[in-house]
């Protein structure tokens, strides 16, 4: 029994790294963690629980995929109204994420970010 407990501790601080760099290139939406406490009669309890976060906004930058569901106050805005915007080029769009004004490509990559344009 030992040497299964110790070899699923060996192998949990092997993989940790790779968790935690899966878990910083994402956003988390939620996560589980997972307790393990000893009782003083020798039995393992094992207790889970579920986090929910709030989703992470992101800063963009351009060459990013853009993802309105990571997005503040997402919607797709109209140049003509907001000064410092031109008209974009054949397949390109401007939307709304914060206060910055995105233009994004059609196939969903950002082609450059206007920051503060919207108070």
């Amino acid at each position: 029994m030992k040497k299964l407990i110790l070899s699923a501790i060996a192998a949990t601080l092997i993989a940790s790294p790779l968790a935690v760099s899966a878990a910083e290139a994402a956003p988390q939406r939620d996560r589980e963690t997972t307790v393990v406490r000893q009782k003083a009669n020798g039995r393992t309890v094992v207790t889970q629980r579920r986090v929910v976060t709030q989703p992470t906004y992101r800063n963009w930058r351009k060459g990013q995929r853009f993802e309105q569901r990571y997005a503040r106050n997402y919607r797709q805005i109209d140049y003509r109204q907001y000064r410092g915007l031109r008209a974009p080029p054949r397949g390109y769009r401007y939307v709304r994420s914060g206060n910055d004004a995105v233009l994004i490509r059609g196939n969903n990559v950002i082609a450059q970010v206007f920051s503060g344009i919207f108070r």
